[in-house]
Parts: C-alpha cells; sequence; structure tokens
C-alpha cells in the first residue's frame, strides 16, 4: 500500500500531488502572464488577468500548505551518488524555489492592492478578496509591477534549473532523484 506520507527513501502521495499540481499551476501562470500582458483586446486583457489572479491565490493557498506539509514531514535522503556540493546546493535551490513562490503571489496581490483603478479580485468569481493594507498610488504599482515581473522571471529560471537538475539525475547519473518524485513511498521503506 502506498503512503500518503514520505519515507526514507521516498516521497508520499501528499507531496508527489502538491509538487506537480504547484509545478503546474507555477508554469502555467508564468504562460498566461506573458500572454495577458500582451493580448489587445481589453475583454480578453480582463478575463486573463483575473484568471491570473485566481491563479495566484490557489498557488499561494497550494504552497502554503506544501511548506506546511514539508515542515512536518521530513524529506527522504538524496542517494548515495549525490555529490557533497549537490547535498549542500539542493536544500538551498529548494528553498530559492519556496521563497519564490510565496513571494510571486504575494507581490501579485500587493500589485492589486495598491492599484489606482481599484478593480475587485474575485478568486474563481467565488467571493471578493480583500486587497493587503497598502496605500494606493502610481508609485507603489509602478514598484510592484516592477517587482512582480523580475520575481516573475527569476521564478521561472529558478523552475527551468529544477527541470534541467531532475533530468540530469535521471537520464545522466540514472539515479533515483526524479522517480521518488513521481513513484510514492510504500510505507514499509
Amino acid at each position: 500500500m502506498q503512503s500518503l506520507t514520505n519515507t526514507s527513501a521516498r516521497y508520499g502521495w501528499a507531496m508527489i500531488i502538491l509538487h506537480w499540481l504547484i509545478g503546474i499551476v507555477f508554469i502555467g501562470q508564468f504562460a498566461l502572464g506573458f500572454v495577458m500582458v500582451r493580448t489587445t483586446s481589453q475583454r480578453a486583457s480582463f478575463e486573463l488577468i483575473q484568471s491570473h489572479k485566481s491563479f495566484g491565490f490557489l498557488l499561494l493557498g497550494l504552497i502554503i500548505l506544501r511548506v506546511a506539509w514539508r515542515l512536518r514531514n521530513a524529506a527522504p535522503a538524496l542517494p548515495a551518488s549525490v555529490g557533497t556540493l549537490e547535498r549542500r546546493t539542493a536544500p538551498l535551490a529548494h528553498f530559492a524555489l519556496y521563497v519564490f513562490q510565496i513571494a510571486l503571489p504575494l507581490s501579485g496581490w500587493a500589485l492589486v492592492s495598491v492599484s489606482t483603478l481599484e478593480i475587485p479580485t474575485m478568486p474563481f468569481d467565488l467571493f471578493v478578496m480583500p486587497n493587503l493594507p497598502l496605500a494606493e498610488s502610481d508609485a507603489a504599482e509602478s514598484f510592484w509591477s516592477a517587482a512582480h515581473w523580475y520575481l516573475a522571471y527569476a521564478g521561472i529560471a529558478l523552475v527551468a534549473l529544477h527541470i534541467a537538475a531532475a533530468l540530469r539525475h535521471h537520464f545522466l547519473l540514472r539515479d533515483s532523484v526524479l522517480t521518488r518524485m513521481i513513484t510514492p513511498s510504500s510505507g514499509r521503506e
């Protein structure tokens, strides 16, 4: 029987599902953000922005859930084939991914909170999300817009590096780093 929690050798279902769901939403958000700022139709742009905000709040919730789960479930040990330098840098890279995945939706939330347009945010048309208690101004909007943009590109670069590292482990090193995030633990490992 496969486990919900991690073991010393593999991730459990909870982390696997959160990992792939967050990855899909994060990459999708980058693509959606790229398209929405290049759309010429005001109506389509408005709809894309509302979708982007909805998925941003979903991403924030998922990453908070993942961090909480991770704090209560230790990550599996790296295979013996992983070198010392990589053993030291892997936790830092994962921490950076968590930071960017939290900072990016928060910067988007700050951006819509300081906007002088005062367009309400309604995640998935379910409820009105209150703004953060920040002063509205064009200067603040410019700042948060730039911060959100830089965080997005830095975050996608980190994700690309993460994917490249996983593929390196799978195809070049032929170790279990990638497969343990695909196949859950049995609970007996």
